[in-house]
């Protein structure tokens, strides 16, 4: 008689060290992404720039083309259809979307001509051809072009099914979190 009472203690207490465990697992994990994020650490997943760990560091200077940035798009129309339609993830951005990582390519006064391409100043930019539809099939409609407008930003990445400002046009400086500078990263 007393072995199945045993067997059923022995499974209790196996089951509490299991969710003691998870829990603490949990809280490790849970603390360190946390503490990531206050310092400045970011994972990207997307293929706009390689895969893997971020800092922000701080922009002490405007942005200049070439500059990475990691960037909170403003609460737009476009923003909100984009979100809708699954191009940005879940973040800390206003509207509840992860900072963009995408590279300055224009800045203010710069006059960004869009056609099968992008060119900036009569220049082209490489890997700038546009999309006519998303990866479900929906029409994707571009930016007009013209001049930056003060106090904003024209942003690219080379990879061909990024949305970028080829798509929404600038965005405002005041949403620059900062240079994105590697940490550990890979590029497929």
């Amino acid at each position: 008689m007393t072995a199945p009472v045993f067997s059923c203690c022995m499974r209790s207490a196996q089951r509490t060290n299991a969710v003691v465990l998870l829990f603490l697992a949990a809280s490790i994990i849970g603390g360190g992404v946390a503490a990531a994020i206050v310092g400045g650490y970011r994972i990207n997943l997307t293929p706009s720039e390689p895969v893997g760990f971020w800092r922000i560091v701080p922009l002490d200077r405007p942005a200049a083309p070439g500059d990475i940035v990691f960037i909170c798009p403003p609460q737009t129309a476009a923003m909100r259809e984009a979100r809708e339609r699954g191009y940005f993830r879940s973040g800390m951005c206003p509207g509840g979307i992860a900072p963009l990582i995408k590279m300055v390519i224009a800045v203010a006064g710069q006059h960004v001509k869009i056609g099968a391409d992008v060119a900036i100043d009569g220049r082209p930019v490489p890997f700038s051809d546009l999309a006519e539809r998303d990866g479900k099939g929906r029409p994707m409609t571009p930016f007009l072009g013209g001049i930056v407008p003060g106090e904003s930003i024209f942003l690219h990445s080379p990879f061909k099914g990024s949305y970028d400002s080829r798509y929404f046009g600038p965005l405002p400086t005041s949403g620059i979190l900062g240079v994105a500078q590697q940490v550990l990263t890979y590029a497929p």
